[in-house]
């Protein structure tokens, strides 16, 4: 199975994600990118996934371009504006849906509730994906 989670600048959202997708199950081809990618990714991500036992080593930001003319079974975007600015894709897709998530790089307030909402969002795509993964891990493949 082969997935594209997009998200506006690929440093948060997206990348958190595509990391728990693959801790869920390292079989999967996940991938992740941004219509228009960060330097880099949120150094706050990075702390929180690491709290939630997931590593986002060797991760960074990727342009969507990249993947334009690949097939997928799944491209899923995470934030509003890269679902009305995703390319088309010239390969083949077959689902194509929309799990949104407040963008926690726009928290504002103490570190304590920045460090709060990024926690808040990434336990919700913890748990939305693990939903999403399991409705796809029960339903039978077509030949």
């Amino acid at each position: 199975m082969k997935i594209l989670i997009l998200c506006t600048g690929n440093s948060c959202r997206s990348q958190m994600a595509e990391w728990f997708l693959k801790s869920f199950d390292p079989s999967l081809e996940v991938h992740s990118a941004g219509t228009h990618p960060a330097s880099r990714v949120h150094p706050k991500a990075i702390q929180v996934m690491k709290e939630a036992g997931v590593s986002l080593e060797g991760a960074f930001p990727k342009n969507v371009d990249r993947f334009i003319g690949e097939p997928f079974d799944y491209v899923i975007t995470v934030c509003d504006h890269a679902k009305e600015t995703c390319p088309v894709f010239t390969g083949k897709v077959k689902h194509r849906l929309h799990i949104g998530f407040d963008d926690p790089a726009e928290a504002t307030g103490t570190e304590e509730e920045i460090m709060a909402e990024f926690r808040r969002i990434r336990d919700e795509i913890r748990q939305r994906f693990h939903d999403f993964f399991t409705s796809i891990s029960t339903t039978p493949t077509k030949a």
